[in-house]
């Protein structure tokens, strides 16, 4: 390729295509996620390559790979995006605060249990300012957030999650969610004080998708325990997954977070023997957000809530 003139333009959608790709390791998955199709993406991605004269995939198989180069630039586009959202911080503080609309972006069980208190005090705080709620999680929540669909991203910490050390965003940790064993009210152990996991790996299990926060936890947690369980109604909604352990369908593994659900119902919640399985629940903002006054308000209301759920 030949390389690129001192006055090169950069299309920064390009470089959101090539952020995505990064994330979704495939041409059809980045399509899928920015509602493209896998034509454009590749059109893009050549147009990229094009701006800056340097290779930035190479074939692997039936699918691409970064380049070497491409992984530089990622560095750079990084910096790019966080230097434009400090650009929209201090254009922020010209403008008259809490009003306008801020998107959170949150998981189910997160919307039931940390959302409703932080929501009902940015209200007070903030009475001009729009929250939306979207429920969502990663990879999709932060394909979102990049995209400026969602400001802030309350997610838990599993696979589909970035790293900590993800330098697109800031984010900060809100609280530890326990999971407890959900058991029919009849279940032969659903007398004792704590139920040790292992007796429960010849049971049917009641877990959410693999594909979900919820149900990969689960999954993670029996393997963890040394066995994989044998999963006979897949469920995400936690209601239904409450009905159908009070049926005497199986045993689940529910998060704190979602006891209001349980209310009224004939099952018993008991914590696992021993060291209590949990998840990290975390706030994230696009990198050089962190000094939006609207978005710091939202962050703060939401460690409250988290505080007195976590205390």
């Amino acid at each position: 390729m030949e390389p690129f003139s001192s006055a090169f333009t950069i299309d920064l959608r390009r470089l959101a295509v090539l952020r995505e790709l990064q994330r979704r390791g495939s041409v059809a998955r980045t399509a899928e996620a920015l509602h493209l199709t896998p034509s454009a993406v590749s059109q893009q991605l050549t147009g990229l390559a094009r701006e800056f004269g340097v290779p930035l995939t190479e074939r692997e198989g039936r699918g691409l790979r970064l380049t070497a180069q491409a992984r530089v630039l990622l560095a750079h586009a990084d910096v790019i995006a966080a230097q434009l959202e400090r650009a929209r911080t201090d254009l922020a503080e010209y403008a008259e605060g809490g009003r306008g609309t801020v998107v959170v972006g949150c998981f189910s069980s997160g919307i039931l249990g940390l959302l409703p208190p932080a929501l009902r005090a940015l209200r007070e705080r903030l009475p001009h300012l729009r929250v939306d709620v979207v429920e969502a999680e990663p990879p999709d929540l932060f394909t979102a957030l990049d995209a400026g669909q969602v400001d802030v991203a309350v997610a838990v910490d599993f696979a589909a999650a970035p790293p900590h050390t993800d330098v697109r965003y800031t984010r900060e940790d809100l609280l530890t969610d326990v999971l407890d064993v959900a058991l029919p009210r009849g279940h032969r152990i659903a007398g004792r004080a704590s139920v040790p996991l292992r007796e429960l790996a010849a049971e049917p299990w009641i877990i959410g998708r693999a594909s979900s926060c919820c149900g990969a936890v689960a999954r993670s947690v029996c393997a963890a325990s040394g066995f994989t369980p044998d999963v006979r109604h897949a469920v995400d909604d936690w209601a239904a997954l409450s009905a159908l352990v009070e049926a005497g369908a199986g045993v689940a593994l529910v998060p704190r977070l979602v006891r209001s659900v349980y209310a009224g119902r004939e099952l018993a919640l008991r914590p696992v023997t021993g060291s209590a399985p949990s998840r990290n629940v975390f706030a994230a903002v696009r990198a050089g957000a962190e000094g939006d006054p609207v978005l710091a308000a939202v962050r703060e209301e939401l460690r409250n809530a988290a505080n007195v759920l976590d205390g």
